[in-house]
């Protein structure tokens, strides 16, 4: 009775090992098709250049927008040249009033550019994901993996930061990355950062980033960026 009381319980634990034994060898080869994909897309955006639109805006209304050139540089990271002309100079107001005014106004632009720069470099460390990052995440077991109707989640913490997020869907047949949600922090978790990713395809099936968000939730703040024009050097 002993004996025949345990069989389900061997049972069991020997059907959940091979459930968790399949369930590493799916997410160990969906890393590496991951790592595989972004290699080669990388080499591919290497032929091309483009053009990057980027707008600012503070609590929904638009405050600047900037346009680059863009190629991958030798490093493997993006090089941009701008193609805006030099800004206007602004007409200074008479009085000590109008003076104090304008100073305060341009203070208030330069935080909010300043903090602007400081979001787009925190998701620069996100996009493109490196594939180094993503092996180290996954030796320390910090991916999972959900698997969907034509694609697969990959959700990655502790990836940049500590608590930070970044869910990453590929696509199942083009095991090529279809968007990616991050969840991260500027100084702390209180100044929280959410970015959302879009990515497409061009003619010849190289994967690129289309658009970016970047908010930055205690300020208000929204760093939109939008690629386009795409033409082979």
């Amino acid at each position: 009775m002993f004996r025949k009381s345990l069989l389900p319980v061997f049972f069991v634990a020997s059907f959940a090992s091979v459930c968790i034994l399949y369930a590493q060898e799916g997410l160990q080869q969906q890393v590496g098709q991951l790592k595989e994909s972004m290699a080669k897309n990388k080499q591919a955006l290497a032929q091309y250049t483009w053009v990057e639109t980027v707008t600012i805006s503070l609590k929904g209304e638009e405050k600047k927008q900037q346009h680059y050139q863009v190629q991958m540089g030798p490093d493997g990271k993006p090089q941009k040249t701008s193609l805006d002309s030099a800004p206007a100079a602004q007409p200074q107001s008479s009085g000590r009033g109008g003076r104090l005014k304008q100073r305060v106004i341009e203070k208030k632009k330069e935080e909010y550019e300043d903090y602007a720069e400081q979001m787009k470099a925190l998701a620069g460390q996100y996009v493109p994901p490196d594939k180094d990052l993503i092996q180290a995440a996954y030796a320390k077991g910090n991916i999972s993996m959900t698997p969907g109707p034509g694609g697969v989640k990959l959700v990655i913490h502790n990836y940049v930061k500590p608590d930070d997020s970044m869910t990453l869907t590929i696509d199942k047949e083009q095991k090529q990355l279809q968007s990616i949600q991050i969840a991260s922090y500027m100084d702390g978790p209180s100044d929280g950062m959410n970015l959302t990713v879009r990515f497409d395809r061009l003619p010849d099936g190289t994967n690129h980033v289309s658009s970016t968000t970047v908010e930055g939730v205690s300020k208000q703040l929204t760093v939109a960026t939008q690629n386009g024009n795409y033409q082979k050097r």
